[in-house]
């Protein structure tokens, strides 16, 4: 039988189809929890962490990692918040927490299939690649890349910088798309698709050895990246239609890194939208030529953390050609 521990995701929660033998809802000290569970038989635990007090604070991570035996516990993550980053999940790991999610159907994978230290260890930090000495060993990071117009271009993009990565770095580089087809037309086999149900374990075999750019498509799940990309196209009838569908979604993705594609905006174009968007945006890149070597995809990864790149001896940026 399982246990549900809830607060602010109470109502997410309470569509999960499972068998459940005590469920509670509130806001915790970690201790608490750790008492209350202590010497309760339970199978599994599906906990909320805005159950836990202060919980962005990794300290309340371990102690209930001290107390109770975390293989049992499926950590219910908050979409948006800063529990969702790159640099938190990397302590969850670095800790002995591996089975988190953000999603129902994430939930339902690690009651079947708990992971192991295997499943996430791409998530720990590693070091980066300098440009000028492509033998040293590249950061190993999967990076999630969502459409959030229609039609932005991430399987275009996506196969862009994976052929930029390939001429600049010594490792492997794969792309996985989730339920679609596109990048079957690339002719590339370390191009594959792969179905929802399949995305995760996919993910894991190829995160070991290398660097993997993932289209998530219609897929909720992204716990497993080390970063999301969101992506709009900043035309008048995309971003009039995505108001249309969600007029807060600018507020829902505040503080993510939204990059506009194919964009023919100027300096000046991005600094109004972002005013009237009150967001900010994390890159801003024109339309390209996906036959051609475009230098701004190795700024733009060198800005992700992929690449390091070199002063041209004049304080310049190699790679500084257009505004973040």
């Amino acid at each position: 039988m399982n246990v549900i521990v809830a607060n602010e995701q109470k109502d997410i929660l309470s569509n999960l189809d499972i068998d459940v033998i005590k469920s509670i809802n509130g806001s915790y000290d970690a201790s608490e929890i750790v008492d209350m569970f202590k010497t309760f038989f339970y199978n599994r635990m599906i906990l909320d962490v805005t159950a836990i007090k202060d919980y962005k604070n990794i300290e309340n991570y371990q102690l209930i990692k001290d107390g109770l035996d975390v293989e049992k516990i499926i950590f219910f993550l908050p979409v948006g918040t800063e529990v969702c980053t790159s640099n938190f999940l990397s302590n969850l790991v670095s800790i002995g927490i591996y089975n988190f999610t953000t999603n129902i159907d994430g939930i339902k994978y690690l009651l079947n299939k708990p992971n192991t230290l295997k499943d996430v260890e791409y998530l720990k930090k590693e070091s980066i690649v300098s440009v000028e000495n492509v033998s040293t060993t590249a950061a190993i990071k999967v990076i999630g890349f969502r459409n959030v117009t229609e039609k932005a271009g991430s399987s275009t993009l996506i196969y862009m910088l994976k052929k930029e990565l390939n001429a600049q770095v010594s490792n492997k580089v794969i792309a996985i798309e989730c339920d679609k087809n596109d990048f079957s037309y690339f002719n590339d086999k370390d191009m594959i698709s792969v179905g929802m149900e399949d995305l995760r374990d996919a993910v894991y075999k190829y995160s070991k050895d290398a660097i993997v750019l993932v289209d998530l498509g219609k897929s909720q799940d992204d716990s497993f990246c080390g970063e999301v990309i969101y992506l709009l196209e900043p035309s008048t009838i995309c971003l009039n239609k995505l108001l249309k569908r969600n007029r807060n979604i600018f507020t829902k993705l505040n503080g993510k890194k939204i990059v506009l594609n194919k964009s023919l905006l100027t300096n000046k174009d991005v600094n109004e939208f972002e005013f009237e968007a009150k967001t900010n945006i994390f890159y801003n890149m024109p339309p390209l030529d996906d036959r051609a070597r475009n230098p701004i995809l190795g700024d733009f990864l060198a800005r992700l953390g992929l690449l390091e790149v070199q002063s041209d001896g004049n304080g310049n940026r190699i790679f500084g050609l257009f505004r973040r």
